[in-house]
C-alpha cells in the first residue's frame, strides 16, 4: 500500500468528521457564542485566564498530543497497520473527539468545574473522592511512562568502553539541550507577549524567532546525559511546571510547541509525498498480521482485543484528555464557539498525527522496527519516538534538508510532544491530589480555601507536587514498555467514566446523549478485560520469580527487579480495578435513576477581576456606537 494514499484518505475522513459530526454535536448540545465563559467571568490571573482561540487550541493540542499517538500506534502495529488505522479513524471521530469536546463543554457550562467536581455534582461526593483518587493514580502512571520515554530518547549512547558515542548521541543530545532551553525561552516569550501586548503576526514572528534561536543554540551545545540523568532533569522541570501560574509557563510553551508540531506535521506530509514521488513510500509492514504471528502473540498473552484498543489510546480515545479539557482548557476559553475547534478539532488533528506515525513506521518497517534490529539503527533498541523521528527525517532528506538537521529537528519535536503532556499531566496530578482534600466543590472557591492542620499540608502546592512526582518516579524505573499496557487500560477506563458522567450530564440537563452510549459500553468491556489480563500477567511474574526476585533479561529488555516492576504494577492494577468498578457502578446507577431535565445549568459565578475586565470590555465595545449615534440623528 502506498503511504500517500493512506494519508489522503485519512485526511478526508477526519476533515469530514469535524465538518459534519463535530458541528452537529455543537448544534445538538447548544453552543452559545453570546454567553460569557468562566474564563472571562471568573478571571483570577492564575487558573482562570481568557486566551485567544489559537492559544487555547495550542494548549489543548500540545497537552493531549503527547507520546500516545506515536507510541501507541507503532507498538500496536504488531497486529498489522490496517486494524490500527481503522481504530484511529473511527475512534478519533466518534469516540475521542466526542469525549474531549463533551468534557470541555460540560465544564464550561458548569463554571469551569473539573471532571471530579462534575462527578460530585451529578453523581455524589463519594463518587468524586473515588474518582479523584483514580485520576491521581492514573496521572502518576502517565508521568512514569512519559518520563521513561523522554529519558530514553534523550539518553546518550555509550561506546563499548562506556564513554559517550558522540556520533550516535548527537541528535538526542541536541534535543535535550533544546528542551532545557525551552523552559526559559517560554517564560521569556510569555513575558514579552504580556508586556508588549503581542498579538497576531507579531506574536507569531517572535515565537518563530525564539524557536530558531533555541534550535541553533541546541545544535551547537548538545548535552550528553544517561537515562537516569535525564529523568532527574525532567523531574526538576515538572516541579516548576506544576507550581507556576498557567500563563507564566504553560500557555507560552504550548503556543511555541504547537507551531513546532504543525511544522512537524507539514514536514512529515511533504516528506512522505516526496518519498512517494520517488517510489519509496510503499508501506512494507504487514497490512494484517499473519496467523502465525497472531498465534505467537496470543501465546504471550497479547490478543488483538483488548490490547490494540488500549495500546492506541491517544489518537483514538484518551481519558487523560478529559482532565485537560475540564481541568485547564475550560478555564481559558474566551468564547463558547471556540470549544468546537479546541475540543473536537484538537483531537482530530491528533488522530492525523497517529495516521502519520502509522504510515511512517509502515514505510520504515524494513529498515527499523520496534525490536530495534533494523540496519538504520545499527541494531540498537529503538523507542517509537526514535522510529518516528528517523522516518520523518528520511522523508525530509529527500526534499533537500540535511539529514543531521532533519533528525535533530524531529527528535526535538517528538520530545516536545511528550514534555508538553508531561507538564500538563503533572499539573493535573497535583490538582487532583489537592482537590481530594478540598471541602468545597466550587472551582474558584476551592483554590482559595483556608485549610488548617493536615489539610493545609495536603493541599500545599509543593507537597502535592512532590508526592505525585515521587510515585511517578518510582514507577518509571520499570520502563515504558512494562507500564504502557497498564497506562492504556487505565486511560481508556478513565475515558469510559468520563463518558458516563457526560451521559448523566446530558440526561439531567435535557440534552441529547445517545451518541455516548456505545462508546461507554465498549470502553468498559475493553478496559476491565485488559486490566484483568494485566493483573494475571503481573501475578504470574510474582509467583514465578518471587516478589523480591529478578525478571531475566530478554533480547529486547534488560533484567528488572520484580518488586519495582510487576509487583508495583500489580498493586496499581488492583487499585484501578477496584476504584473503576465502584465509580462506574455509581455513575451508571445515577444515569438509570436520574430524571431527565431535572437539573438546570449552573448560575454564572464571578470574580472581582472578571467583573472589572468584562465591564471594561463592554464599555470599550459600546464607545464607538455612542459617538456615532448623535451624528446620525443630526
Amino acid at each position: 500500500m502506498n503511504g500517500m494514499l493512506v494519508i489522503l484518505v485519512a485526511a478526508v475522513a477526519l476533515v469530514a468528521g469535524y465538518a459534519l459530526y463535530g458541528r452537529w454535536l455543537a448544534k445538538s448540545w447548544g453552543v452559545d457564542p453570546k454567553a460569557l465563559t468562566p474564563a472571562r467571568r471568573m478571571e483570577d490571573d492564575k487558573d482562570f485566564s481568557p486566551a485567544s482561540r489559537f492559544s487555547v487550541f495550542s494548549h489543548q493540542f500540545s497537552s493531549i498530543c503527547g507520546a500516545g499517538p506515536v507510541t501507541g500506534t507503532i507498538v500496536a502495529m504488531m497486529f498489522g497497520w490496517l486494524p490500527v488505522l481503522l481504530w484511529v479513524l473511527v475512534g478519533g471521530i466518534f469516540f475521542g473527539a466526542v469525549h474531549d469536546f463533551g468534557a470541555l463543554y460540560a465544564s464550561v457550562k458548569n463554571n469551569g468545574k473539573s471532571l471530579g467536581q462534575l462527578i460530585e455534582k451529578y453523581i455524589g461526593k463519594t463518587g468524586r473522592r473515588l474518582f479523584l483518587l483514580f485520576s491521581w493514580l492514573f496521572c502518576t502512571i502517565v508521568i512514569a511512562a512519559f518520563t521513561s520515554m523522554v529519558a530514553g530518547t534523550f539518553a546518550m549512547t555509550p561506546t563499548a568502553s562506556g564513554a559517550v558515542d558522540f556520533t550516535k548521541s548527537y541528535a538526542s543530545g541536541c534535543a535535550g539541550t533544546i528542551s532545557i532551553l525551552f523552559t526559559f525561552v517560554a517564560i521569556a516569550f510569555g513575558w514579552l507577549r504580556r508586556r508588549f501586548n503581542l498579538k497576531g503576526w507579531q506574536e507569531f514572528a517572535v515565537a518563530v524567532a525564539a524557536i530558531v534561536l533555541m534550535f541553533a543554540v541546541g545544535m551547537q551545545f548538545p548535552i550528553y546525559l544517561s537515562a537516569n540523568g535525564w529523568i532527574a532533569v525532567v523531574m526538576v522541570y515538572l516541579v516548576f511546571a506544576c507550581a507556576m501560574p498557567i500563563q507564566t509557563l504553560k500557555q507560552p510553551r504550548d503556543y511555541l510547541t504547537t507551531i513546532m508540531m504543525v511544522t512537524m506535521i507539514v514536514c512529515a506530509v511533504f516528506g512522505i509525498f516526496a518519498l512517494g514521488v520517488r517510489g519509496q513510500a510503499t508501506m512494507t509492514a504487514p497490512m494484517v498480521a499473519s496467523s502465525a504471528t497472531m498465534s505467537k502473540l496470543a501465546a504471550n498473552g497479547q490478543y488483538l482485543f483488548p490490547l490494540m484498543f488500549v495500546s492506541v489510546a491517544c489518537g483514538a480515545l484518551s481519558g487523560f484528555h478529559s482532565l485537560v479539557s475540564s481541568g485547564t482548557s475550560s478555564k481559558q476559553v474566551s468564547n463558547e464557539k471556540d470549544m468546537l475547534p479546541v475540543g473536537y478539532g484538537a483531537m482530530v488533528l491528533e488522530s492525523f498525527v497517529g495516521v502519520i506515525a502509522i504510515v511512517t513506521a509502515g514505510i520504515m518497517f524494513s529498515q527499523m522496527n520496534t525490536a530495534g534490529t533494523g540496519a538504520l539503527n545499527a541494531g540498537v533498541a529503538s523507542t517509537p519516538f526514535q522510529i518516528f523521528a528517523a522516518g520523518i527525517a528520511h522523508g525530509m532528506e529527500t526534499i533537500g534538508v540535511n539529514n543531521t538537521v532533519a533528525t535533530v529537528f524531529m527528535t526535538m519535536n517528538v520530545s516536545a510532544l511528550a514534555l508538553t503532556s508531561l507538564d500538563a499531566v503533572a499539573r493535573i496530578a497535583r490538582s487532583s491530589f489537592q482537590e481530594f482534600f478540598y471541602s468545597s466543590n466550587d472551582a474558584a472557591a476551592a483554590t482559595k480555601e483556608k485549610a488548617t492542620g493536615a489539610r493545609k499540608v495536603m493541599t500545599n502546592v509543593y507537597f502535592s507536587t512532590a508526592v505525585s512526582l515521587l510515585v511517578g518516579l518510582v514507577l518509571c524505573f520499570g520502563g515504558y514498555l512494562n507500564i504502557w499496557p497498564l497506562f492504556g487500560a487505565s486511560n481508556q477506563l478513565l475515558g469510559g467514566m468520563t463518558m458516563i458522567t457526560l451521559a448523566v450530564f446530558c440526561k439531567v440537563t435535557g440534552r441529547k446523549g445517545w451518541m455516548l452510549y456505545v462508546p461507554v459500553a465498549f470502553l468498559l468491556c475493553c478496559t476491565f478485560t485488559s486490566l484483568a489480563m494485566s493483573i494475571a500477567s503481573c501475578w504470574t511474574a510474582v509467583a514465578t520469580y518471587g516478589l523480591f526476585g529478578t525478571i531475566p533479561a530478554t533480547a529486547t529488555t534488560a533484567a528488572a527487579p520484580v518488586l519495582l516492576t510487576k509487583g508495583l504494577q500489580l498493586l496499581v492494577a488492583v487499585l484501578l480495578v477496584v476504584l473503576g468498578v465502584i465509580v462506574a457502578y455509581n455513575c451508571l446507577k445515577e444515569f438509570f435513576t436520574a430524571k431527565a431535565g431535572s437539573m438546570p445549568d449552573e448560575e454564572p459565578e464571578w470574580s472581582e477581576l472578571g467583573r472589572k475586565n468584562v465591564a471594561a470590555a463592554e464599555a470599550e465595545a459600546n464607545a464607538p456606537k455612542a459617538t456615532a449615534e448623535p451624528q446620525v440623528e443630526a
